[in-house]
């Protein structure tokens, strides 16, 4: 449930809800409300575009994520518009079902790009988990920019990301991506990203280490082209709703979603860290929990439990 309240600050109204969400917060935080402000012309709209921005307590201590503030975008407001009117568009209705669900994700953890990067090449057959756990050896070893991890010998930083797994095969994997910074970007990641989506996806691919998921990982998390992950969550409740048979190739799939939704990264994003969580919580490997899903009611007869 959400809980208005307002008052008169500046040149216009501001409301302050009270979400029926858990506190997404990072422990020691304290959620002060999500924060609308608007004009009131847009009353007359037949929906209205807001930015949320979810206040943090200032604390120094605290990890500052790239990802403190989420927008609800124009684009999501456009998912609503073809899910209400288009009694096709099963992907839109998915969507909406899990945003009203759960929220805005705050996905990817990461204070820097770097960072970001990092985790989407550690987290390779492997649970966050371990990936929080090497991330934060590299952190404490102030090894989290591009110039010390290319200094740092192989030797030295494969113990510190041994609790990611594979730790050998991931350090050669972060020198590797270092280098084709470093040589192709002058170690900029903003010369990087700045690369039209397309072309930066063949070069990251072409890459020793990474593959489609860990790209668009990439691509979307850190650099906000607009690319949809594939990841096996993804694929388990597409094959399970009999939106996907088993066959279907990640490149399908990526363009199952690119081709059907508004391009948008911030949209990408949530449904992406949506789709995870649901595959969390209820659609595990082994067993799914369709009663208490959001999407049971897509859910189809044969498939139910």
């Amino acid at each position: 449930m959400l809980k208005v309240t307002n008052s008169y600050v500046g040149g216009g109204p501001k409301f302050v809800l009270r979400s029926k969400f858990a506190n997404t917060c990072t422990k020691g935080q304290q959620k002060t409300g999500v924060v609308l402000w608007y004009q009131p012309l847009f009353l007359t709209c037949s929906f209205v575009v807001v930015i949320v921005s979810f206040a943090m307590g200032s604390t120094a201590a605290l990890p500052k994520s790239v990802h403190a503030k989420i927008d609800v975008t124009k684009s999501v407001s456009r998912v609503r518009d073809v899910a209400s009117g288009d009694p096709h568009s099963t992907l839109h209705k998915y969507f909406l079902a899990l945003f009203e669900a759960h929220g805005p994700q705050h996905w990817w953890p990461g204070r820097s790009r770097f960072e970001i990067i990092v985790g989407a090449i550690l987290t390779q057959n492997t649970s966050w988990a371990n990936v929080e756990a090497a991330i934060a050896n590299l952190r404490s070893a102030r090894l989290l920019t591009p110039v010390a991890i290319r200094a740092i010998p192989v030797a030295k930083l494969a113990p510190l990301i041994r609790p990611s797994g594979y730790f050998r095969q991931k350090a050669k994997k972060l020198k590797t991506f270092v280098d084709f910074l470093f040589d192709g970007y002058g170690s900029s990641l903003s010369r990087m990203f700045r690369t039209p989506t397309g072309t930066l996806r063949e070069q990251l691919l072409a890459v020793h280490g990474i593959g489609p998921e860990t790209a668009d990982s990439i691509l979307l998390y850190a650099g906000k082209h607009p690319v949809f992950v594939i990841d096996a969550y993804t694929r388990r409740i597409l094959e399970r709703h009999a939106l996907a048979d088993p066959k279907r190739s990640y490149e399908d799939l990526r363009s199952l979603f690119e081709t059907t939704l508004p391009s948008d990264p911030q949209l990408f994003n949530e449904y992406h860290a949506l789709i995870v969580h649901t595959g969390k919580k209820f659609c595990h490997k082994s067993v799914a929990h369709c009663n208490e899903c959001p999407l049971k009611p897509f859910l189809p007869a044969s498939a139910a439990q």
